[in-house]
């Protein structure tokens, strides 16, 4: 397994990020990062690339569009140990990303007011974290993903031993943002079914 050299950071609860992300810099890991998160650790001094500059194409659609990039995903997705991965990489200027933290957009506290609208609920699905989620997930042999904070400790001790997570720290990690995502999906969709379409305007 390859050392870490990148991980990206974007998240809705950021506790405890300050100190991860400052044990990933002590571990000469480079950061990228979107929108508050990217500001939080700038305000704790450590330095930060933004996901645009990384990608060379902006945030925008009112943040809709922020990490949807093959700069990004393939930079996750690719095989490490796969000769052609590797080589259409190179030929496509693809950087590898070798962890993500990311956690969700919180759906179900939005919905939790009574007040909620539709479209206030709308906007609170998250679209790219679970897409981060799952391509880190499925490449769970070369990248690590984070989605609770308690699992900071474990990464950066691992890292810090050997430049890098086990095989095994890796699968448990992948596991746990399957378990995520099928819930949020669940709760997208029982709230929404809720709603009779012909209400809707």
């Amino acid at each position: 397994m390859h050392t870490m050299r990148r991980a990206l950071i974007s998240l809705t609860d950021k506790t405890g990020i300050e100190t991860f992300a400052a044990g990933l810099v002590a571990a000469h890991i480079e950061i990228l990062s979107t929108g508050g998160t990217a500001k939080k650790l700038r305000e704790h001094g450590i330095d930060v690339v933004d996901v645009s500059d990384f990608t060379g194409f902006p945030e925008m659609l009112d943040g809709r569009v922020k990490t949807l990039h093959p700069a990004v995903h393939g930079g996750i997705l690719h095989q490490r140990a796969n000769q052609d991965h590797l080589r259409q990489c190179r030929e496509h200027g693809l950087q590898p990303i070798d962890l993500v933290a990311v956690n969700l957009y919180a759906f179900e506290k939005t919905v939790a007011d009574p007040r909620c609208s539709l479209d206030e609920a709308i906007e609170n699905i998250d679209i790219g974290g679970p897409t981060l989620l799952r391509a880190a997930a499925k490449n769970y042999r070369d990248v690590t993903v984070v989605v609770d904070p308690a699992d900071y400790d474990l990464v950066l001790a691992e890292i810090g031993s050997q430049g890098t997570t086990t095989l095994a720290t890796r699968f448990r990690l992948a596991q746990k943002v399957f378990d995520l995502t099928s819930r949020y999906d669940t709760a997208i969709s029982a709230w929404l079914n809720r709603i009779d379409p012909a209400t809707v305007s």
